[in-house]
């Protein structure tokens, strides 16, 4: 949906999906809001599946640079999984399969969760840099979605928890993947994943989880949404370029790294966009540049 006053980017009326409300709110830049609020936003199956064709959609729109990503009302950005929804027969974790054979329900499970982390997936696939801003209960599901954005912020009253092991489970949706290399501490990431204790957002900002916390909501949003609009200021092929070169670089090693770098900015520097920042620094007035 585009709020009143927003002004919409082209094609914003294709982004109308069940517990999604998007927004244009600014030029270039998108806003995605979980929107599940009397559930406290917690993921049932359709919410994956359109988080996934939105982000899709959002990466390959060219009128879009940066994208804030919220949950809706005052109390979650998202309490995880819906695990109510979840444990109903047929569900990711209650899968229903007429075979009795150990091999072929695996095998069926293997499937769905690997559907399940490639729609969160999606949003670290995404083009354009994705700033989470966390507020309120965020557990479990909320750590596997925020880690897969760009940049996280959070609002003072943030309340982390890497859940799974409090119902049985090893988290498989990406926080065992991506938590111990957004941080860097093995130790503290072992801490909160195999106790699942409670959090705060200064923790958060202490061991680099965060890069910024505020003092609610609505100052992280604002501070988000700041944030989103510089970055859609900026060149969009050399913003798409960095994102993918960072993201690259921290699974590789340094040579594999430059080696990549080397063969994206062969093509990548030939952009006019170059030219043109490089003069608006000169005459001191903001660049325009094309859609990509």
């Amino acid at each position: 949906m585009v709020s009143a006053g927003e002004k919409p980017a082209a094609g914003a009326d294709e982004y109308d999906y069940e517990y999604f409300n998007v927004s244009f709110p600014q030029e270039y830049v998108a806003h995605v809001e979980i929107n599940r609020p009397e559930k406290l936003n917690a993921f049932v199956e359709k919410m994956w599946l359109n988080i996934s064709t939105i982000f899709t959609r959002l990466s390959h729109n060219p009128s879009i640079r940066a994208i804030l990503l919220t949950g809706a009302g005052p109390r979650a950005f998202t309490a995880g999984l819906d695990v109510q929804a979840a444990a109903q027969p047929g569900s990711i974790i209650n899968p229903t399969n007429p075979s009795a054979d150990v091999a072929r329900k695996a095998n069926a499970l293997r499937r769905d969760i690997l559907a399940f982390q490639a729609c969160i997936s999606a949003v670290e696939r995404c083009e354009k840099p994705v700033i989470a801003v966390l507020h309120g209960i965020s557990y479990g599901l909320a750590l596997d979605l925020s880690l897969a954005c760009d940049i996280r912020l959070a609002a003072a009253d943030t309340a982390f928890s890497v859940k799974e092991v409090d119902i049985g489970l090893a988290a498989d949706i990406g926080t065992l993947s991506r938590l111990p290399k957004a941080v860097g501490n093995a130790s503290w990431v072992k801490d909160v994943c195999l106790s699942a204790r409670v959090f705060g957002a200064e923790e958060a900002l202490r061991v680099g989880l965060v890069s910024g916390v505020y003092k609610d909501k609505g100052a992280a949003v604002a501070a988000g949404a700041e944030l989103a609009g510089v970055i859609a200021g900026k060149s969009p092929v050399a913003t798409v370029g960095t994102k993918e070169i960072l993201n690259y670089s921290r699974d590789r090693t340094v040579e594999d790294g430059l080696r990549y770098t080397a063969v994206w900015n062969m093509a990548m520097v030939q952009t006019g966009d170059v030219k043109d920042a490089m003069l608006s620094g000169l005459r001191k007035t903001r660049p325009r540049f094309e859609k990509l």
